[in-house]
């Protein structure tokens, strides 16, 4: 089986790395004002992947942090996936030849899911997450601000008819609050969906929440405040990258 993928995130707005808590705007703290450094930390503590978040074309609509993007793909080797705001073709175009790994699709698949589907056949599906952002397992979109009157479990059905591989779910009232992921959440997920490659996002805060994560046979683990916080630490993950047979 398959180790638990640690996936290190880095959300940005206004160019500069920051957290929001619970998907709130208004509850937003910067962390570093280059984000360039902070994936270079995490290659220099033998990371491999990273999570890349615009916020900012989250809001939008439409990819606005171009520049971060390219710098990051052009001086780190880490595995990228990205998100927020992809709406066109030439944006999917242009990201992955830039060599990002995977691009996260949220309020787009609710809102267009003929697109999404159109760009499984179109780019190949495996090269795309749906991102389903929830509360109290309900969807959420447009940058975590409004109810997509979605049920998470119905939403991740309908892809699945349509050839979907990846799944990442936040847990908004997880989110940044450092007070653990919602287990039962995925829990319920991977029951349903046992085939699915699923991403677990939202309160990792510590390696007995990793640990409980991999026992659930997820496919990832996205962190992101826990690390900036200093709850976990990028030595203890370097260990884990360096020896994942050793667990956490």
């Amino acid at each position: 089986m398959p180790g638990l993928k640690i996936i290190p995130a880095i959300d940005i707005i206004d160019g500069k790395c920051v957290r929001l808590s619970q998907g709130d705007f208004g509850h937003m703290k910067i962390y570093r004002e280059n984000p360039i450094d902070v994936a270079l930390e995490f290659q220099d503590a033998d990371l491999e992947y990273l999570h890349l978040v615009d916020l900012d074309g989250a809001k939008k609509g439409k990819v606005v942090n171009w520049k971060v993007i390219e710098d990051i793909q052009g001086k780190t080797a880490l595995t990228v996936d990205f998100g927020g705001g992809v709406s066109e073709d030439e944006e999917v175009e242009y990201l992955l030849e830039l060599g990002i790994n995977q691009i996260n699709i949220g309020s787009l698949a609710i809102k267009e899911p003929d697109k999404l589907t159109h760009w499984f056949e179109k780019f190949n599906a495996e090269n795309f997450i749906l991102s389903a952002d929830v509360k109290n397992e309900n969807v959420m979109i447009s940058g975590w601000l409004e109810s997509a009157n979605y049920r998470v479990l119905d939403l991740t059905d309908q892809f699945i008819e349509r050839g979907l591989e990846y799944l990442t779910c936040t847990d908004i009232g997880s989110d940044g609050m450092l007070s653990g992921p919602n287990f039962d959440l995925y829990k319920k997920l991977k029951e349903r969906f046992p085939h699915l490659k699923i991403n677990a996002s939202g309160g990792i805060s510590s390696l007995q929440d990793l640990e409980r994560l991999k026992e659930l046979d997820l496919h990832g683990a996205i962190i992101g405040k826990a690390i900036y916080e200093g709850r976990i630490s990028l030595a203890e993950l370097k260990k884990m990258a360096n020896h994942p047979l050793d667990g956490f």
